[in-house]
């Protein structure tokens, strides 16, 4: 069942940039009321995710879409969440190079009743969306969530130079196209997650990924919007330094960077742009 929204919360989902704002971990006890809240990380950064555990309690979802769970971790899940060592033997967390375990646990036991999605892409449909597109790749709905229509060139061009520098300018420019494809195609999976969570469950629905996936620009809330434009959606981001502009997200906090991360360009054997 779709939520009912104040005309001041409906501005904020509609992007209005007056309401959207900075805020401390205190204001993730007591969120507005939405159907879909997308909140965003940086993968390794333990702070995020004890902010994402705060807001599971305050929201006590009736669904989790995981970006990091593919359907067979969720079928593998133990029925008892609490068991640290069999959740993460479930989900193959560390031979699939996610982060320390130790830091997402506690997300899993934040909201014990919640139903848990999968938002993850397999890798061979993540590299079809890289040689077809995304559209090709997702399927019967790629209109639905936006993959037929091609970004404007100068989103496409922001996303190619943002993707170039997450790889350290290490890789081949001309191949950036294909990424972007592929970034496409899981926020489209994680946006059909979320919608599929809420029609199972009636909501509220909380999206657990990475602060890109939660743009709302482009990002996760903005596909919900367009392929269910009744769905309410809070984006939460979190970033690591003070931001120049006004990020792409309703509301965001700020933290402290990962001290003892190193040069994440080093095996990419490029610092340089």
């Amino acid at each position: 069942m779709i939520r009912a929204l104040i005309p001041a919360l409906l501005a904020l989902h509609l992007g209005g940039v007056a309401q959207a704002r900075e805020i401390a971990p205190e204001t993730l006890d007591n969120l507005p009321v939405v159907d879909v809240f997308v909140l965003g990380e940086v993968h390794d950064n333990p702070a995020h995710h004890r902010n994402q555990a705060r807001a599971l309690r305050a929201i006590a979802p009736s669904a989790v879409v995981y970006e990091m769970l593919q359907p067979q971790h969720v079928e593998a899940l133990p029925d008892d969440l609490t068991d640290r060592a069999a959740v993460e033997a479930a989900t193959e967390w560390e031979a699939r190079g996610w982060p320390d375990f130790s830091m997402y646990h506690p997300l899993f036991t934040a909201a014990p009743e919640a139903r848990i999605y999968a938002g993850d892409v397999p890798r061979a449909v993540v590299m079809q969306s890289m040689q077809d597109g995304a559209a090709a790749a997702f399927g019967a709905e790629a209109a639905r969530f936006g993959l037929t229509t091609p970004y404007p060139p100068d989103v496409q061009a922001e996303r190619e130079q943002h993707l170039l520098a997450a790889h350290c300018f290490a890789m081949p420019a001309e191949a950036m196209g294909s990424m972007v494809e592929a970034q496409r195609l899981r926020d489209a999976v994680l946006a059909q997650a979320a919608l599929t969570a809420l029609a199972e469950t009636g909501g509220p629905v909380a999206v657990i990924t990475g602060v890109e996936h939660a743009r709302t620009d482009i990002g996760v809330p903005a596909l919900i919007r367009g392929a269910q434009p009744g769905v309410t959606v809070l984006s939460i981001g979190q970033v690591e330094q003070v931001p120049t502009g006004r990020p792409p997200h309703h509301l965001w906090i700020v933290t402290d960077g990962v001290a003892d991360r190193g040069d994440p360009c080093a095996s990419f054997g490029s610092t340089e742009g």
